[in-house]
């Protein structure tokens, strides 16, 4: 049996609202209403896959896609905010927004009440619980298992599904917590499972390294939710995504979201996790002072030292390379590192090194990449980056955008493309791991200090 910890809320929507003013006009589209008010409200949530302030910028995932569609009509956005999933869509019943972003999966009960858009992303509806108990292998199991989804979602109509082969099945739904919370819920014990969107179970595993995909139940697509009068909208929002699909603008986004976090591995995480404690403080002063003179965030200076060394300032390569930063003998002479197991120097080194290339990124590279593409010159050697912008070009990628190169660089290591480069052969597929780490271990850094140490 299921239980609902809180009422249902039955939507009434069926126009956006008519103010006492417009009595005598007929309901407006919500085309129409866009167009009229010259900006496009988005209904969302706050969460790493969703929506969310970072160094006082808004960022994530629905954020980036909605500003795309915003620029394509040249009009503004307006953000408002709820705490969960139901409240999104009770206020889209009510009329206050155009388009509810916030990683939703089309359910039978939406499509009643609701349009949804053209799916922007394919995931999987998993059952995910607390590595530390026993773990569900089938829809059996859960039998014996509790369970927490969120009111009339997709995964509270899968469990409904599965009860119709398994009738003792019981979980409880909620309407008030958010699936962060859920989550944060099976991570703590307080619940054995949940049924979640594996996209979602990605970015969380940095957050509640403990949770663990037990089994998947099946594919799902995620879309917007619209009010029921949005069929122009809707045909435009499909023939935008495609546009955005053909220039690797929703490759861009998706890689920027969720191409690193699915590199997670729990004991490399605790590891690192124990070394921020034991290793870090002994630099995290350097790295502070040499990134502020450089420009450059010292959460990711110290994370890509961390990728070099393992913030092990005797480490050496078998090629020759040492210290924090792991310089060559002839880069370090060139940048004025006199000792390279110098700390400081090799810190200062390091990043001087990163600011020499990142002024070598061709101009046309997405802004919010180049540091990714000289973190690759960082590591493989700035001409091996050429060689791939170019097979990128050959291959129809953009060559200006980290996830095409992401995709291009293992190939500088297959005879059958590396011959016909200027550079030749590349280990381009450990640089693709090198960054990836990178990019995790400063997620996983940043969730250990404070806004202002930040």
């Amino acid at each position: 049996m299921k239980k609902t910890l809180h009422a249902l809320f039955i939507p009434l929507f069926v126009q956006l609202p008519v103010h006492d003013t417009d009595l005598n006009r007929k309901p407006v589209s919500v085309w129409e209403d866009i167009r009229e008010k010259g900006k496009l409200i988005v209904l969302t949530r706050h969460a790493p896959t969703t929506y969310y302030h970072d160094d006082a910028t808004q960022q994530g995932f629905e954020y980036e896609l909605t500003q795309q569609l915003a620029r394509s009509l040249n009009i503004d956005v307006e953000y408002k905010v709820y705490d969960n999933t139901f409240d999104i869509m009770a206020a889209l019943a009510a009329g206050e927004g155009h388009i509810a972003a916030a990683g939703l999966t089309p359910s039978e009960y939406g499509a009643k009440h609701f349009q949804y858009g053209p799916s922007y992303k394919t995931v999987e509806q998993q059952v995910v619980c607390n590595k530390r108990s026993k773990l569900p292998k089938t829809n059996e199991d859960l039998l014996n298992h509790s369970l927490l989804v969120i009111t009339d979602s997709r995964s509270d109509e899968k469990l409904s599904e599965i009860r119709q082969q398994h009738p003792e099945l019981s979980w409880q739904s909620t309407t008030t917590l958010s699936t962060e919370q859920v989550l944060e819920q099976v991570a703590n014990g307080a619940v054995d499972c949940t049924v979640v969107e594996s996209n979602i179970v990605t970015v969380n595993r940095l957050h509640f390294p403990n949770l663990i995909n037990a089994y998947t139940l099946s594919e799902e697509k995620l879309a917007w939710a619209l009010p029921n009068n949005s069929s122009t909208l809707r045909q435009y929002i499909g023939n935008w995504l495609a546009r955005i699909q053909s220039d690797s603008t929703l490759k861009a986004i998706n890689e920027r979201y969720y191409g690193y976090a699915e590199l997670f591995d729990y004991h490399d995480a605790a590891v690192f996790l124990q070394r921020v404690k034991k290793r870090l403080p002994k630099y995290k002063s350097y790295f502070k002072q040499v990134a502020a003179d450089y420009n450059i965030p010292w959460t990711l200076l110290a994370t890509q030292a961390y990728g070099e060394s393992e913030w092990n300032p005797d480490a050496k390569s078998p090629t020759g390379v040492r210290g924090l930063m792991m310089l060559t003998n002839n880069t370090a002479k060139s940048l004025g590192v006199n000792d390279r197991l110098n700390p400081r120097q090799s810190i200062r080194g390091g990043a001087k090194y990163m600011q020499q290339l990142l002024k070598r990124i061709p101009q046309e590279v997405a802004e919010e990449d180049r540091i990714w593409f000289a973190m690759t010159a960082y590591n493989i050697g700035i001409a091996h980056l050429y060689d791939a912008r170019e097979l990128a070009k050959k291959m129809g990628k953009n060559p200006n955008v980290w996830a095409d190169i992401k995709q291009v660089l293992p190939l500088l290591s297959e005879r059958r493309h590396f011959k016909n480069l200027k550079y030749g052969y590349a280990a381009g597929k450990d640089s693709v791991k090198y960054i990836d780490r990178i990019r995790l271990y400063h997620d996983l850094l940043r969730k250990t200090e404070t806004p202002e140490s930040v």
